[in-house]
């Protein structure tokens, strides 16, 4: 039996309405130089983008369904669906989600769909509204939660809870919080970070509801100068289409452009900003890892196609540059 579960983002639209609303009246009348703030052109960009994501996601929802119904038929697991095994669901969905983000991170064909997230140089509550209209990548990071019993319904749910949770951490007009919340949740300090195109932070923070996976995992980076929003090679254009499409149209000519096929599938499944290095003589490229930046100044993990590699996730490792 399927759970009856509430749709929690149809709930959630009303406050996400109000709650943009009160952070634009509060530009209004208290402006904060050194803050990112609004733009007619950005937010409408932003908008557009989220109300074409829900469209494309139903178109995507149906193969996978199939497929996540398929394997939920298959096995022999079933999980109930009762108050405290909800709270697990969320749990264990948070921690497939840090991956999921993380992996969309640093292989390019998947940044490829999260760029757009990546792309306006504005942090507004509007931001949480730019969506890809190509997540259609993310379903394998979640079949493991299917393949356990979880029921696909009650998969749905925990991740439209992930979401709406998401939204308010998209603000500069929240300070930090206590030290408990800031060690344990993603907030809005942690994922102001998870945005910044400077170095020293690209390819941090990619907790969902909780920030202790990237703790535990060496990708936590805590807000110490002000970030610096976007990609580190920005796009210029409020185009949706461009939007949504422009680190395909960049995978694909450098694909064109690879002169073997390990430079091919180096341009296709490494970080966003890997390089093949030439070898000595002009003889076949060889491809390498892009060298890592050590300078802090401004999009998770580096280049993305059209952004920069991703940054490696420990200190000692080198960071990617992101097109975000």
């Amino acid at each position: 039996m399927e759970p009856n579960l509430p749709d929690v983002v149809l709930w959630s639209i009303p406050a996400f309405v109000l709650l943009t609303v009160i952070e634009m009246v509060s530009y209004r009348f208290h402006p904060d130089e050194d803050a990112a703030g609004y733009d007619t052109k950005d937010a409408a960009t932003s908008l557009t983008m989220g109300l074409g994501s829900l469209g494309f996601d139903l178109l995507w929802k149906i193969p996978i369904l199939a497929v996540y119904m398929g394997v939920y038929e298959l096995t022999p697991l079933r999980v109930p669906v009762l108050w405290w095994t909800v709270l697990l669901m969320l749990l264990a969905q948070d921690f497939f989600y840090y991956w999921s983000h993380r992996g969309h991170h640093v292989i390019r064909i998947l940044w490829a769909c999260h760029v757009v997230h990546h792309s306006s140089e504005k942090f507004n509550l509007t931001t949480a509204l730019r969506q890809p209209w190509t997540s259609a990548t993310v379903w394998p990071f979640y079949l493991p939660l299917i393949a356990c019993g979880v029921h696909p319904a009650a998969l749905a749910f925990c991740q439209s809870a992930n979401l709406v949770y998401q939204f308010w951490v998209h603000t500069e007009r929240v300070g930090k919080l206590p030290r408990p919340f800031e060690y344990v949740l993603n907030t809005p300090s942690h994922h102001r970070v998870h945005h910044a195109s400077q170095g020293g932070y690209l390819d941090r923070n990619y907790g969902g509801i909780l920030i202790v996976w990237d703790r535990m995992f060496g990708s936590f980076a805590a807000e110490t100068e002000r970030p610096v929003y976007g990609l580190t090679k920005n796009i210029a254009t409020h185009n949706p289409l461009r939007v949504a499409t422009h680190e395909y149209a960049a995978i694909a000519r450098d694909v064109r452009a690879a002169g073997s096929w390990s430079e091919r599938a180096g341009r296709v499944f490494r970080g966003p900003g890997w390089q093949p290095a030439p070898r000595p003589g002009g003889e076949a490229a060889v491809p390498v890892p892009a060298p890592v930046s050590v300078q802090a100044a401004g999009g998770p993990a580096p280049v993305r196609a059209e952004a920069p590699a991703p940054a490696s996730v420990t200190a000692a490792a080198p960071a990617p540059e992101h097109t975000r």
